[in-house]
């Protein structure tokens, strides 16, 4: 948080920022506050920290300082915020692990007023009351629906806040007036104390830039290298942050925040008449959505103006408002038009190299006037607009007769367009249909954008153009038509009427707080008080991580002679090496030296898959080297000077089509298959063949691979702090690579910021990497990767191309299906093979189908290797399964669900590969959830709505879900922990697991506070990623041990005190470590007060040869039922509600369950609807960072959002009959996929548009706008695919 005097309101202004943007130099005078400054555990916890921690809205805890640090600012502003105020507040945050809803839980409770349930604090809901009375969550007395209790929070005492430095206010009253000069290694900052300085600096240095909130010079100087040596800040101008206001219009400072400008305006608009707001009101629009609160508190207008981004939102409406810019220099003032001109960057309409942008003039609208604002995003917040529009039209007085029309788009272009040609040809038409025919004709002319422009998705902008246009029309309409406004209308002219079904294409997507109700069994009455097991307590490390006290993996202070290691990858997909030019990168002042495949002193990785590149490369980002310098900016400036020459080897192959065409796969096809397939489709009485292509996953976790290697001075010893799921494999991979024994070799593990399989088997080669450094300098070496670098080198989820063919029934069951499945690997082997195992044999899910065939295999690419992923195959695969379902209902003319239901498993049954199971407990879950969800009476209410309005439409859906938990392998499902008890009490628990937020050390020590039997047992958590198999929960230790869990503690996951431990993935970490912790062990007296425990695993394995087995150790069971509404102009979405039931069994945590239910559906929900990545037909992945790549934000979360944990229900394999379900909830994201397909499909029914058995996911904006064709769609012109070359290519 950041505080500053305000000089014109005389007032302390406190907004958050954006850490990383902020220049140090910028902030003189200025307070800042970090989560440090707030509170502490060892001093005072702030109330937004216990609140945020104790409402569980902690996972990894990576992301918390940052969500406290906005709701902390908040109060500062507002101690009693509205709803909305906190969902702007934390618009741009992100969280990868909770799925939001308990972050903004723990907001809430400051809040003056809810429009939450008035009956929950007394335990019940309006919400539970489902279709049926009877329902099994049955008797409600068991059933617990707060995770929390808030009346143990302390109250927020605004007094107790610190105050504003009292020396800071002196020197705000009395500003200095002098020049302050910052010299830097490479730039100079000079920030003016008066306006005439600043002029005067600007004739003296005409080429540097004005910098304010440096939310575009920042990123440009990142991303695209851009340098400039010398910089001005203008933020000690109090004449740049004026205000003033005439009759005529609005006068705001260039060096207003967009935040500020805002205010300003919606002040304007509460006090004018409308008439004369319309420009005012269309910018407030843009400004609601316009990237986050910190950004918006950061940027500036002048800068927003002067940036002259294509896709800017604010151009445009400022364009066709008709504002003028005030300009001034040492020589005077002048003002000129933001017009077409200045804003396609012409000399003639620019401002002069020695001028700067003063003030911003923006007259009022006149009556007969309207003004309209229209953006789409890939998300409704966050996101850089795919396309923005401003567009004013005024009639002549009393007629619905254009005098002026002026429109703007962003996006579709270098710059800013003026479609003026267009307007001028429309003058004097009259506001009718025949007029909108011809405006889009002649915008489409206009606003030409060609078949390879940069951005891609042509054919959806062109769309765009013409559905604002027609937006735009529909809303002058609809206000001509208020009665006293139209006065004459021509004789024999009617006025266009518009059907009411048109009417919700006018309205905007609210962005509204999510409500809902989680619900879970209470435990047993005759329970003990101290027995946490099966109570929602608190994660372990939530009050640190609200505090800062976490420490993660580069949270450790700079050790002595540490050096910096940077990264030089492939610039090409497939390539020899012809040489690499070290010269100048050694030169540089700062590096120490460059490390290449020649300095390892063991092996360099596989055959097929190189640690460092030799002679050839295989994909763009495949490390080639890495430079040690003295600091971060010296490795990489080396970095950009290390010269690598190529020569370019065939084939490239980068889409799995590709690959197929060349026999290109790593591995062998995998197969099952049961029944006669080929009988039964000849006996069936309708065939159905479809393709589905699901598209990959950036990992995303907050916090990106990071390792310290730190070598020890006697026998070649190294300590190493990672941040991995598997220290075991790090530490195997350094002992390979340096040709040492890896009894030398420690990992340490504290916790992890997110892993979702992707840090199982990368950050070996990182450490691996590191470690050659450390061995060859004899230093320290700190090796982070920035986010770019991140997505760029590490691969994700693999992309997945199925092809389907079902043969059914009219009555809907399905007698044959045969399903063959192509994955994108990458340029090695990595965890594809595996994938592919796990996809094939969890493809059938919930369905009982006698004739099957499953085939699957894993391609070779030249894109990085894709790796291990939440769910690990299975949500890419069951997509299939489940289009396969919906095409058959469709042909059939049955409901989806109605199909589900008839071929789900009824009864005791074996699966595809004859593993046998009970599906009772999916049977529970699938009525419950379409119980509790009304789902019947919100199918009628659906297709209601739908009925009544044309341009929007509502889709609804619920799939089911058998999840098999853990590896095909019983060697996978071993643990370990070792317990130590002190003489005064005090336990110490290590485990084998890895804590990536999934609770795993709170589950450990739950398991062993309560039994105080001659038993020591040390349990392992649930984890959340592939392969969480290694953990000792806290509940565990806690009940076994009967000693309460503030005596315990967990301190780190280290490979010297718990060996060869397996990865923390796949869901089993609590089940397999805490069984480790139930350790049989006396402590009687003279009894070692020190034990080891060790679970042997699960019985698991597979036989491909045979295509039988039991590979899985038990099942997860669930189902979900989605509700959304599509805007079919622009392929917008909201969701509208989301019910959950999942088959927890007995759960250990139940705040811990339901979070990690939550975080892996909202995941599962950005893999289907906006995390889309992008590869250039040379194979670089453009999308490499937020603001390119699209994961979730608060107002993604549905707005009714309800989970229920399955109550009474029995697995005695597992720990305390308690199930993992770190994975399984990826899947029901699938829900809200299948709702907008939904939805689509009844836009395309309504319009007579054949059904389309070709399934694409993720659901953008623009799949589902171009899928709901229309006359828009019909007329925009479409290029030969053979006549230009694409910007982006699909890789599934």
């Amino acid at each position: 948080m950041v505080s500053k005097h305000d000089p014109v309101s005389r007032k302390i202004r406190h907004f958050s920022v954006t850490a990383c943007l902020v220049p140090i130099c910028s902030l003189y005078g200025a307070a800042v506050t970090t989560v440090e400054g707030v509170g502490s555990i060892k001093t005072r916890l702030h109330p937004v920290q216990e609140r945020i921690a104790k409402s569980h809205g902690t996972q990894c805890g990576f992301c918390t300082p940052g969500m406290v640090m906005s709701m902390y600012t908040l109060l500062r502003n507002h101690p009693q915020p509205s709803e909305e105020q906190l969902m702007e507040a934390l618009g741009g945050n992100l969280c990868r692990c909770t799925g939001y809803r308990p972050i903004l839980e723990s907001g809430r409770t400051f809040c003056a007023e809810s429009s939450g349930c008035q009956q929950k604090g007394r335990g019940k809901c309006c919400l539970d009351q489902g279709e049926n009375a009877t329902s099994s969550l049955g008797g409600e007395s068991d059933i617990c629906t707060e995770l929390f209790a808030k009346d143990e929070f302390q109250p927020l005492d605004p007094t107790q806040e610190l105050i504003f430095p009292p020396e800071l206010l002196r020197m705000a009253e009395n500003p200095e007036k002098r020049t302050l000069t910052f010299h830097g290694e490479r730039v100079t900052w000079i920030s003016p104390g008066t306006l005439k300085d600043l002029l005067e600096l600007k004739v003296k240095h005409p080429d540097a830039p004005l910098i304010l909130g440096n939310t575009s010079l920042g990123p440009a100087k990142k991303s695209q290298g851009h340098f400039h040596p010398v910089l001005l800040s203008p933020a000690r101008i109090s004449e740049l942050s004026m205000v003033s206001t005439t009759s005529e219009g609005l006068t705001i400072g260039a060096g207003c925040s967009l935040a500020q400008v805002k205010d300003i305006l919606a002040g304007r608009v509460s006090e004018l008449p409308e008439e004369k707001t319309q420009t005012y009101r269309a910018l407030l629009k843009h400004l609601k959505r316009l990237a986050g609160q910190q950004i918006r508190n950061m940027a500036s207008l002048g800068g927003h103006i002067m940036s002259r981004h294509c896709y800017s939102d604010l151009n445009p409406v400022l364009a066709v408002g008709n504002t003028a810019l005030n300009l001034m220099s040492k020589e005077g003032t002048r003002q000129i038009p933001l017009d077409r001109d200045f804003l396609a960057g012409l000399a003639s309409a620019d401002l002069k190299p020695e001028e700067i942008l003063e003030s911003v003039y923006i007259p009022h609208s006149q009556r007969w006037e309207f003004v309209s604002a229209f953006r789409q995003a890939q998300c409704q917040q966050n996101a850089l607009a795919d396309v923005t529009a401003g567009m004013r039209v005024l009639f002549q007085e009393g007629t619905d007769t254009i005098e002026d029309l002026s429109l703007a788009y962003g996006g579709v272009g270098d710059a800013t367009i003026s479609a003026q040609k267009s307007c001028q040809q429309l003058l004097g038409r009259r506001w009718n249909e025949p007029m909108l025919d011809e405006a889009c004709r002649l915008l489409l002319d206009e606003v030409s954008l060609p078949g390879g422009a940069p951005g891609g998705s042509v054919e959806f902008k062109r769309t765009l153009v013409v559905s604002f246009f027609f937006k735009f029309y529909l809303e002058v309409l609809q206000e001509l038509k208020k009665p006293g406004k139209l006065l004459s209308v021509p004789d024999g002219h009617h006025f266009p009427e518009i059907s009411d079904r048109f009417l919700s294409a006018l309205e905007d997507f609210p962005a509204t707080v999510p409500q809902g109700v989680q619900r879970y069994q209470s435990v047993d009455s005759h329970q003990a008080l101290q027995d946490p097991v099966g109570r929602p307590i608190m994660h372990l490390s939530g009050l640190k991580h609200a505090t800062g006290e976490a420490i993660f993996c580069d949270d450790i202070p700079t050790v002595d002679k540490e050096l910096f290691m940077a990264l030089v990858t492939s610039t090409r997909a497939h390539a020899k090496i012809i040489s690499v030019d070290l010269s100048k990168a050694l030169e540089l002042p700062g590096v120490v030296d460059v490390i290449t495949a020649e300095d390892i002193p063991g092996t360099n990785g596989a055959e097929d898959d190189k640690l460092l590149a030799v002679d050839k490369v295989l994909c763009v980002g495949q490390i080639v080297c890495a430079v040690v310098a003295e600091t971060e900016a010296q490795a990489k400036r080396a970095v950009e000077e290390t010269k690598i020459a190529y020569e370019d080897l065939e084939p490239v192959i980068f889409t799995i089509e590709d690959a197929i065409k060349h026999s290109s796969f790593l591995c062998p096809e995998k197969k099952l298959e049961q029944g006669n397939v080929e009988k039964a489709f000849e006996e069936v009485d309708q065939i159905v063949e479809g393709e589905v292509h699901v598209g990959g996953q950036e990992h995303f976790y907050m916090e990106t691979q990071r390792v310290l290697v730190i070598p020890k001075t006697e026998d070649k010893e190294l300590d190493i702090y990672v941040s991995t799921q598997d220290p075991a494999h790090v530490q195997k991979t350094v002992s390979s690579t340096l040709n040492i024994p890896i009894n030398r070799i420690t990992c340490h593990v504290k916790r992890v910021g997110g892993g979702f399989g992707g840090k199982v088997g990368r950050p070996a080669v990182l450490g691996a990497i590191a470690a050659v450094g450390a061995n060859k300098t004899g230093y320290p070496i700190r090796l982070v990767l920035d986010r770019e670098d991140d997505m760029l080198i590490t691969g994700g989820r693999h992309p997945l191309f199925g092809k389907y063919k079902v043969g059914f029934m009219n009555s809907g069951r399905i007698r044959a299906l045969d399903i063959e499945c192509f994955i994108n690997g990458g340029c090695t082997l990595d965890d594809s093979e595996l994938v592919t195992e796990f996809l094939i044999l969890k493809m059938e899910n919930a369905y009982k189908i006698r004739n099957l065939r499953f085939r699957g295999r894993a391609c070779m690419t030249n894109l990085p290797s894709n790796t291990a992923f939440r769910g690990f195959g299975f949500p890419q695969g069951t997509l299939v399964t489940e289009s396969c379902i919906t095409a058959v209902a469709a042909k059939c003319g049955l409901l989806p669900e109605k199909v589900r239901e008839k071929n789900m498993y009824k009864t005791v049954d074996k699966t595809i590969y004859k593993q046998a199971f009970n599906p009772e407990p999916l049977i529970r879950c699938w009525n419950e959830c379409l119980d509790k969800s009304s789902f019947h009476s919100r199918r009628m209410q659906v297709a209601e709505f739908n009925k009544k309005n044309y341009w929007r439409k509502r889709g609804l859906a619920v799939v089911p879900m058998k999840f098999s938990v853990g590896f095909a392998a019983t060697s996978f499902h071993q643990a370990a922990a070792l317990v130590h008890i002190y003489t005064d009490g005090s336990v110490l628990v290590t485990h084998g697991g890895n804590e990536l937020g999934q609770g795993i050390h709170t589950k450990m020590l739950q398991k062993a506070e309560v039994e105080k039997s001659p038993h020591v047992q040390v349990l392992l958590g649930q984890g959340q990623g592939f392969r969480t198999a290694v953990a000792v929960e806290t509940p565990v230790a806690s009940r076994e041990l009967k000693v309460p869990m503030s005596h315990m503690h967990i301190c780190e996951t280290s490979t010297a005190t718990v060996p060869n431990t397996i990865a923390t993935a796949a869901s089993i970490g609590s089940d397999v470590n805490g069984r480790a912790v139930q350790i049989e062990a006396a402590f009687e007296q003279r009894i070692s007060l020190s034990a080891t425990g060790y679970f042997r695993g699960y019985e698991a394995f597979m036989d491909w040869e045979k295509g039988e087995g039991d590979p899985f150790p038990y099942y997860v069971y669930g189902a979900a039922s989605s509700e959304v509404e599509v805007d079919c102009l622009t392929g917008a979405h909201k969701k509208i509600r989301t019910d959950i039931v999942m088959d927890a069994c007995c759960s250990l945590n139940p705040a811990i369950d339901i979070g990690q239910i939550e975080g892996s559906f909202t995941q599962g929900m950005g893999l289907y609807t906006t995390e889309e990545l992008k590869y250039s037909p040379e194979g670089v992945l453009y999308s490499r960072g937020p603001d390119d790549y699209k994961i979730p934000t608060i107002t993604d979360v549905p707005e009714e959002f309800n989970v229920s944990l399955l109550p009474s229900s029995q697995t005695p394999l597992t720990i305390y009959s308690s199930k993992g379900l770190g994975e399984s909830g990826m899947f029901l994201g699938s829900s809200v996929f299948f709702a907008i397909a939904d939805a689509v499909a009844t836009a395309r029914r309504e319009r007579d548009i054949a059904e389309d058995f070709t399934v694409r996911s993720p659901a953008t904006p623009e799949r589902v706008r171009m899928a709901c064709a229309d006359r828009f769609t019909e007329m925009i012109p479409r290029d030969d695919p053979k006549t230009f070359k694409p910007w982006s290519i699909p890789i599934a």
